[in-house]
């Protein structure tokens, strides 16, 4: 009896050694069994019952306020698109080059945010996170444990990452981590204005609680309601699946292929397509059914974003292009280029180019866990990080009938600028009693006014993690919990790519930067909701190479 007992306990001890060996894939097999059953019961494609406009043109020409489109790639990275002379893997994107081309290029444009949800909305608001609160990108439940889990299981050599259980737990769920509704978007503000006002893609923003597009602003939305752009196994998918990510390795286990239209999680149905192109097509059909009175567009793009998946068109057209990830994400942003292609020929064709204003930007940097070097060349840093290769973003527009085309401002601008220049090109009047941090881009692409616009500073932030530009000088500081406080000083003219730190050599310059961030924080209403977790990124490399003692990174909060 006594030798079974000690048997069977060898037994059980090896079969618990073998289960912790295995952890991270347990629990993404326990993951992408709950994603096969929430998606078990996704309804067939339908048609979105878009709005219809007038047949005819119901105001004379130059009477009617400006079209607006907004068009947002996610995770773009500055050296991804040939426009700046790059090109992922060489490839160009004809569309993109056109439209920046045929109107303004702004030089020095920053995102709002080194990570999506802040962005958009800081783009939808003009207002900074210390006003809103929402400083944090939301994430699915379960995600930031499972994540971690799968992390620790990897040999990168990265310092540990420190995740709180209990706070997550203690939070609001997913669909309610969004921006207040007492918040006045852009689309609220065209609507007041008399814009039909239409939102596709990704919202990121809340879905519940009046935070849904749908509740703040939008007339109509088409939400991405889950995240593959194809299923896995459609013939018509090339995947790429990044095994040294454990964010990668979560999307897989816990996206399905689904949509919504004004509502929730009990309406998902498929799209009618890849999702890009599938996107693109009921943009044109937003375009061609309202092009007699005045729309706002908002076109918030998935792609280049992870999973990374490409249609095998786009796959096949880039031969060449090694290794194979990086040529399914060139084959991502094919899409997209082609879909800024279709949208322009689109205007073109109803005669209505003119009339419409088209911005195009990317939400935050590229990410350095594609493992992809030179996706935001000549920049250093990534997604994540508030180096330069994390917060520099294409940012075009263009209106025939107000910028000339081939025009160039070198002015530093950002994200919480888009609001007010959307609203002063509809001739919209500003929230009454909202502050607004941004301001409007028009005189510097017009040159009305120019001469007045005066501002030095920008600030970013995400938890500890704080930035502050003024004039061609830029501080982060970064409290690492391993090492304490970092602090990085870059005279951004001599040095755009911040290879100098210059904290040490200039006291006073540090100290003027330190107190307009501690101004910055002291009005401040803090976040909506505490970090859960912080994960150290490295600023150099990629995340397919191993980190290394004296390698640079950053903790960001989460």
């Amino acid at each position: 009896m006594k030798k079974f007992l000690v048997s069977l306990l060898v037994v059980v001890l090896v079969g618990v050694g073998v289960a912790w060996s295995k952890r991270a894939d347990i629990i993404l097999a326990l993951a992408k069994y709950k994603t096969s059953q929430k998606y078990a019961d996704v309804a067939p494609t339908r048609e979105i019952p878009w709005q219809q406009g007038p047949t005819e043109q119901t105001s004379a020409s130059g009477e009617q306020p400006p079209n607006i489109i907004l068009i947002v790639a996610d995770d773009l990275g500055y050296n991804d698109i040939s426009t700046f002379g790059g090109g992922v893997g060489g490839m160009q994107t004809p569309g993109i080059d056109r439209l920046a081309a045929e109107g303004a290029v702004f030089t020095q444009s920053y995102s709002g945010a080194s990570t999506c949800a802040p962005s958009r909305a800081m783009m939808m608001t003009g207002r900074y996170p210390t006003r809103t609160g929402f400083e944090f990108t939301p994430t699915p439940a379960g995600m930031a444990k499972i994540v971690g889990v799968v992390a620790a299981s990897m040999d990168s050599g990265l310092p540990v990452s420190v995740y709180d259980e209990a706070l997550e737990e203690s939070q609001p769920p997913y669909e309610r981590k969004g921006l207040p509704a007492s918040e006045v978007t852009i689309a609220e503000t065209l609507k007041a204005k008399g814009y039909y006002t239409a939102h596709i893609g990704k919202w990121h923003l809340g879905r519940e609680n009046g935070m849904a597009p749908h509740d703040q602003g939008f007339d109509d939305s088409l939400l991405m309601q889950s995240g593959l752009y194809l299923p896995e196994d459609d013939p018509n998918v090339v995947n790429a699946k990044v095994s040294f990510d454990p964010i990668d390795r979560f999307l897989w286990a816990g996206m399905g292929f689904s949509a919504s239209y004004n509502s929730g999680d009990a309406d998902k149905f498929k799209p009618a397509g890849y999702l890009t192109d599938y996107w693109t097509d009921e943009s044109i059909k937003v375009i061609k059914a309202n092009k007699n009175r005045p729309f706002f567009l908002y076109l918030a793009h998935w792609g280049p974003h992870t999973p990374l998946q490409s249609t095998r068109e786009d796959y096949d057209a880039l031969s060449g292009i090694e290794p194979h990830r990086k040529r399914v994400y060139a084959g991502m942003i094919r899409a997209v280029d082609r879909s800024v292609s279709r949208i322009l020929d689109t205007l073109e064709a109803e005669g209505i180019a003119d009339d419409t204003v088209v911005v195009f930007t990317s939400d935050n940097g590229g990410a350095g866990y594609i493992g992809i070097q030179d996706v935001n060349s000549p920049f250093r840093g990534w997604k994540i990080t508030m180096f330069e290769g994390g917060l520099r973003v294409p940012m075009f527009v263009k209106w025939p009938k107000r910028i000339a085309a081939g025009s160039s401002v070198d002015t530093p601008v950002a994200h919480i600028d888009m609001m007010p220049t959307l609203a002063a090109a509809a001739g919209a009047s500003q929230p009454q009693g909202v502050a607004i941090d941004g301001v409007s881009l028009l005189p510097l692409v017009t040159g009305e006014g120019a001469q007045s616009w005066d501002r030095d500073t920008l600030f970013w932030q995400n938890g500890h993690y704080q930035v502050v530009r003024h004039g061609d000088w830029k501080l982060q500081l970064n409290d690492r919990p391993t090492d304490g406080l970092q602090k990085w000083l870059y005279n951004l003219a001599d040095d755009p790519t911040e290879q100098n730190n210059l904290a040490a050599s200039y006291p006073d310059k540090l100290k003027e930067l330190e107190a307009l961030l501690a101004a910055h924080q002291a009005g401040s209403r803090g976040p909506l909701y505490e970090s859960v977790t912080q994960m150290p990124v490295m600023v150099d490399k990629t995340l397919a190479e191993k980190f290394a003692e004296g390698d640079e990174y950053v903790y960001t909060p989460n």
